[in-house]
């Protein structure tokens, strides 16, 4: 894809309006918390539920913070705000 023909594309304002049902931020939240109860379920040992927990919060920040703030930042620039 050019530049120009990435430039004519519309932009929604949120990053959500333009994810499928499975990538809002309700199931990621649903799925964060979801897989470290299923792992203390099924195991019962913090030793494997917590580095699985660490590793849904980094997912978290990262998918439910950082990447939605790049997004309005790179809208704000697209717009000249």
């Amino acid at each position: 894809m050019t530049e120009e023909s990435f430039e004519s594309l519309p932009m929604a304002d949120s990053m959500w309006q333009a994810k499928p049902w499975w990538c809002q931020p309700w199931s990621i939240v649903l799925t964060g918390l979801a897989i470290p109860t299923g792992s203390w379920l099924l195991f019962q040992r913090l030793w494997i539920t917590l580095p699985v927990a660490g590793v849904i919060v980094v997912w978290w920040l990262l998918f439910l913070g950082l990447v939605p703030a790049q997004y309005a930042a790179a809208v704000r620039e697209y717009k000249g705000e």
